[in-house]
């Protein structure tokens, strides 16, 4: 079977050229809505809300662990079943595809500034509703760019860079594991009265699987401003090392933080989820007030960082040939 960043590359390629089929998905889900049904049922017959605060955090660690070992098991058998079957690998790297988000990630942000820009704000707050969990309609047309912007900016790291790093590590077990972590974090990685404690690990081995991607997002972020002749890699560079401790995320805002020197606009701040006000930072000296141009001039760099991405791969493959 080829190496992994052989398979990495041809994996990004076809999720580039095809995503994942909205009539696929339609028939049968995806990986990740088969993890969280899963996590679903461990949640709702292990999180006990008459229990202590002790005994749900380590029903929390029991379910997460067995979730990883259900997910890591059906991974390892597929790839040593691949491993004996002809032509397995064109197989493991469609599966490698099929959990890599970068194609989906461009269109929903894509469809915000086309929102914007041809149906007005109320579509644009229905089109970034589906790819942020805040309240869309305390936004106003700039707080809408914002949202699009820092959701393209922490899920091009969480979302593409995490998913790649780990199966350039681990393999198909590698990116299998660490999506099962990912969509825990996002399911039950909540601090509130039902999954503080049940999802405290969760949420903590969350930071730590994303801390090398969060940085390397911030790089590459920074090396597609530099591609990109109105955006600035300096101030990218710059606002992503002063700043990005300054979130109240330890992985998110960097890549946030990157964008934001990158395009010259503040991100981050105060917004709101659930009707309730949650007070963050701001990221970058810019300013507040960001446009459908700064939105689309995220996706050119974007754009361009993704194609860093396939030459690093392609290099690295070159390299093992």
């Amino acid at each position: 079977m080829p190496g992994n960043s052989i398979l990495a590359l041809l994996a990004v390629l076809l999720e580039l050229a095809v995503g994942y089929p909205g009539w696929i998905y339609r028939r049968i889900g995806h990986p990740v809505s088969w993890i969280g049904a899963g996590l679903s049922g461990l949640e709702r017959a292990l999180n006990r809300q008459d229990a202590s605060f002790a005994r749900r955090r380590a029903s929390g660690v029991v379910a997460l662990l067995l979730l990883l070992l259900c997910v890591g098991g059906v991974a390892l058998a597929l790839h040593l079943a691949l491993l004996r079957l002809p032509g397995g690998w064109a197989i493991e790297a469609v599966a490698v595809a099929v959990l890599l988000a970068p194609r989906n990630l461009r269109n929903h942000v894509r469809a915000v500034a086309d929102a914007l820009e041809r149906q007005g704000l109320v579509e644009g707050r229905l089109a970034v509703s589906q790819i942020v969990g805040r309240d869309p309609e305390a936004l106003d047309e700039s707080g809408v760019c914002r949202a699009a912007i820092e959701s393209l900016a922490e899920n091009f790291s969480d979302g593409v860079i995490a998913p790649l790093f780990w199966y350039l590590v681990g393999g198909l077990v590698g990116i299998a594991l660490y999506k099962a972590i990912n969509t825990a974090d996002s399911m039950i990685g909540h601090r509130n009265a039902r999954y503080e404690a049940f999802g405290w690990a969760a949420a903590r081995l969350d930071d730590l699987v994303n801390l090398p991607a969060s940085r390397l997002s911030a790089l590459l972020i920074a090396g597609g401003a530099c591609l990109e002749r109105a955006a600035s890699a300096r101030r990218a560079l710059a606002t992503a090392w002063q700043e990005a401790s300054h979130h109240r995320s330890p992985n998110a805002g960097w890549p946030e933080a990157a964008m934001a020197g990158a395009l010259g606009v503040a991100l981050a701040g105060p917004r709101i989820y659930g009707g309730h006000i949650v007070e963050d930072v701001w990221l970058g000296d810019g300013s507040h007030q960001a446009s459908v141009g700064d939105l689309r001039l995220a996706l050119r760099i974007y754009d361009r960082a993704m194609l860093l991405v396939v030459v690093a791969l392609a290099a690295s493959a070159l390299s093992r040939l």
